[in-house]
């Protein structure tokens, strides 16, 4: 079975940084951010190592884990918030008691998405994908990323839909103060091969393939274990966004997700919007999910709301779901059971 975190209202939201901390220039940022949770009712506290950023990490690895620790096992934290993504969250994995984790909410994306997946995997813990807290700097969200609080206020039993938005950004620009962060410039069109409509069912897992695929192998990265002791073997979804890979690496990853059986009853794959996913030699992206999609029989969507182009819809690790597009647009419904 699949442990639903529940969250609360005035209940306490801690910010952490398991991978990248604000610098120094930036933490008016973290700050902004930190006042629109708390205008909303919530308690808010902050670790240190949110306010540090060196060598591309917040900490070193001993000191994110200690206090990640701290903050998985204390009951008066209704959710686990970092300021954004980083590049070295694996490091921690090894020092995180997950036999210790007492059920709460973890949201974000990037990097942190190593996290995610590795804690549903290991404890069946649900966990969320969506925005980070950075973004929720604005006086104002988009309806598709301010869905984060319906989800997450979702209760075990109980279901929630999503819809794709209707335009996404471009372009980052973390200097610019605005009441709305994202530029949402660029129409939405959720594809599928072929363009046929699909809709499929399962269970939810996934994240940026940059840094989850480096989970494979590892014992935190047993997908296996998680069908069996968790989900007695129902089929699984996948959603995957590519960062900063080129077609190619991307393709190798996606190989040895597959050899790895990672995509043993799987129902269907969901990419993520990409301003990566350069050609090579007139190989490009869609050449990939063509490939891939008939190598494994299933049916694969394409440049959803998902990843490093926002708005991004909430995906929760764990959760049954169905999934259908048609005609450009996409419907997510989410069952926590």
């Amino acid at each position: 079975m699949i442990t639903y975190p529940t969250l609360i209202k005035k209940r306490k939201v801690a910010v952490t940084a398991p991978s990248a901390g604000v610098e120094r220039e930036l933490h008016h940022l973290l700050h902004k951010a930190v006042e629109r949770l708390q205008s909303k009712g919530y308690e808010v506290m902050i670790g240190e190592t949110c306010w540090t950023q060196y060598k591309a990490k917040s900490a070193q690895a001993s000191v994110r884990a200690e206090e990640l620790n701290s903050l998985l096992q204390d009951d008066t934290v209704n959710l686990i918030f970092p300021p954004w993504g980083g590049e070295l969250l694996i490091e921690i994995l090894e020092f995180i008691d997950f036999e210790k984790v007492i059920p709460k909410w973890i949201l974000g994306y990037s990097d942190i998405s190593v996290l995610l997946l590795a804690l549903t995997l290991k404890t069946g813990i649900a966990t969320a994908h969506g925005t980070n807290l950075i973004d929720l700097r604005g006086k104002f969200s988009d309806p598709t990323t301010a869905m984060w609080e319906n989800v997450l206020f979702t209760k075990s039993g109980q279901e929630v839909k999503q819809y794709s938005s209707e335009r996404y950004q471009q372009i980052w620009n973390h200097h610019q103060e605005i009441d709305i962060v994202f530029y949402l410039t660029e129409q939405t069109n959720w594809k599928t091969i072929y363009n046929n409509p699909f809709l499929i069912k399962g269970r939810l897992l996934g994240g940026c393939i940059d840094v989850i695929r480096h989970l494979i192998g590892t014992p935190y990265g047993n997908v296996t274990y998680f069908q069996q002791q968790f989900i007695e073997n129902e089929p699984i979804i996948w959603y995957l966004e590519n960062c900063q890979m080129t077609v190619v690496d991307l393709r190798r990853s996606l190989m040895q997700m597959k050899y790895a059986g990672w995509f043993d009853n799987c129902h269907g794959i969901l990419f993520g919007r990409s301003e990566a996913n350069q050609p090579v030699n007139d190989y490009n992206v869609v050449d990939v999910y063509m490939e891939l999609a008939e190598e494994l029989n299933l049916p694969i969507a394409y440049d959803i709301d998902c990843g490093h182009m926002p708005p991004q819809i909430t995906f929760v690790n764990g959760a049954y779901a169905e999934v259908e597009v048609s005609n450009g647009k996409g419907k997510v419904t989410q069952r926590f059971i």
